[in-house]
């Protein structure tokens, strides 16, 4: 069996699919993305859909993802700069958000499955201090909604509910539904 491809640049998502003990091969890909603010689950399906298609490998299992953070019926997704990486976080400030993240799958025999994991993350109240500290220490313009939970998210993360690796950007439970965990 040949390794998994993961259709995404995200260091992230490598590294959960490392630690879980997948083997896979990572394929970037250029792919459309949609934005509808009135249906993140559609638009994080279509996303990740839309990355599995562009990483087309025949007889190759192909795993891509997508994932926003949606706050007050607006996504936010990576921010262009620093400058609007400190909006987001001003934004978020001691509020919850839910994270989405769509998750789309093709077998090595063709066959397709999408899924789509929420979580929601509640912030600290945050300090003009604090997301200055935050934005210097992690590279918030390669993150959905400019922050990662995993590095240094004990400076402005609360608490969350849900899955971990969905905030992450990559639900464990899809990969145990698509037969990629076992």
């Amino acid at each position: 069996m040949k390794p998994l491809i993961l259709a995404s640049g995200s260091p992230r998502r490598a590294k959960i699919l490392r630690d879980l003990g997948v083997e896979f091969e990572i394929v970037k890909t250029e792919a459309p993305e949609v934005s509808i603010p009135h249906d993140p689950v559609r638009t994080v399906t279509e996303n990740a859909r839309e990355k599995l298609h562009a990483a087309q490998q025949e007889g190759r299992a192909i795993l891509a993802a997508d994932t926003i953070v949606w706050f007050n019926n607006r996504i936010y997704g990576k921010p262009r700069d620093f400058d609007e990486a400190k909006e987001f976080l001003r934004e978020l400030s001691g509020q919850t958000h839910v994270v989405f993240t769509g998750v789309a799958f093709r077998a090595e025999d063709g066959a397709e499955r999408t899924a789509c994991v929420e979580s929601r993350v509640t912030f600290r109240a945050l300090s003009e201090e604090m997301i200055d500290e935050y934005v210097a220490r992690v590279h918030p313009t390669d993150r959905a909604g400019a922050y990662d939970i995993d590095e240094s998210g004990d400076l402005i993360v609360a608490s969350y509910d849900g899955s971990y690796e969905n905030i992450m950007g990559l639900p464990v439970e899809p990969l145990r539904d698509f037969g990629i965990l076992r």
